[in-house]
């Protein structure tokens, strides 16, 4: 038997006896013992398989560029991030922007205005577009990471990586989810079309907020492995694997509006079996991704 076969077979086993995942933890155990992280084959496996909880802050550090490769170097790197946090946010502190009283998520929006320089005059301004999806991304965030310099890092670079690495695919996904919408379900797409629907989506919620705020947190993590990893695209399939499940009931609105509202606050209970089918309707469509947008 080959080392693939073999493989395949214990893959198989541990699932039938409820430890999905075993092999696939071991193996990323091992990528992450290498003297310096091999970031291909990082991104390789976040495309591939869900990251291992006790693993994924690790793993975003270094995909998103907040730790080197290096291990040696980590603990240094992390401590200059800290010092540079601090200092962010005693100098907000020292001009009065925000005080202890400040939401974190906003203290992490001021940190991110000030370091882009972008810091209003007044924290009572009103927020921009851009300010609005930060918030809705950093609330996700906190959820997930309870070290509030970690946290802040990896909201600081996942938005760049959104705002830089994802400026030009964004735009596009829109018209990607019709196209595959289409293919999976011509009779939906027409329906959405007839309610003028189509063009009344959500699309901000799912595209430019990554669906944060629209999934719950252990759903969203594992689509966000998928972005973080070098692919935007795995979006578009969430929110078509959103509008198969819920077909019937959106088939049953007659009204944009009442379509809109219905999509922006789906059911939570369907989220995990969502992300799962939308993954395995990514590969269907795109193949076996590596990390390419």
């Amino acid at each position: 038997m080959t080392e693939d076969s073999q493989r395949n077979f214990r893959s198989v086993y541990y699932e039938k006896v409820g430890f999905r995942g075993v092999e696939e933890k071991k193996s990323l155990e091992i990528l992450l013992k290498d003297d310096r992280l091999d970031i291909e084959k990082l991104c390789t496996f976040s495309q591939r398989f869900p990251l291992p909880s006790m693993y994924r802050a690790l793993v975003w550090k270094v995909l998103l560029g907040i730790l080197p490769p290096h291990h040696e170097s980590h603990a240094q790197v992390m401590m200059y991030r800290k010092e540079q946090y601090c200092d962010v946010l005693h100098a907000l502190k020292v001009v009065r922007f925000v005080s202890d009283a400040t939401p974190q998520v906003e203290v992490y929006l001021h940190m991110y205005q000030l370091e882009s320089g972008k810091l209003p005059r007044s924290p009572s301004f009103p927020l921009e577009p851009e300010d609005e999806v930060f918030l809705a991304i950093a609330k996700a965030v906190e959820e997930m990471v309870e070290d509030s310099v970690d946290c802040y890092w990896i909201i600081r670079c996942f938005v760049n990586q959104l705002n830089n690495k994802y400026r030009e695919s964004l735009p596009q996904l829109p018209k990607a989810f019709e196209q595959y919408l289409n293919l999976e379900d011509s009779r939906l797409l027409s329906h959405l079309k007839t309610c003028s629907a189509l063009s009344r989506l959500p699309y901000d919620l799912w595209f430019k907020r990554c669906f944060a705020g629209c999934l719950p947190e252990s759903s969203l993590q594992r689509v966000w492995d998928k972005v973080v990893s070098g692919s935007c695209k795995i979006l578009v399939f969430v929110a078509v694997e959103i509008l198969l499940t819920f077909k019937i009931k959106v088939m049953a609105l007659n009204s944009a509006e009442k379509i809109t509202k219905f999509l922006e606050n789906i059911p939570q209970d369907s989220s995990d079996a969502i992300v799962s089918k939308a993954i395995d309707l990514w590969h269907k469509h795109c193949g076996t991704p590596v990390h390419s947008a």
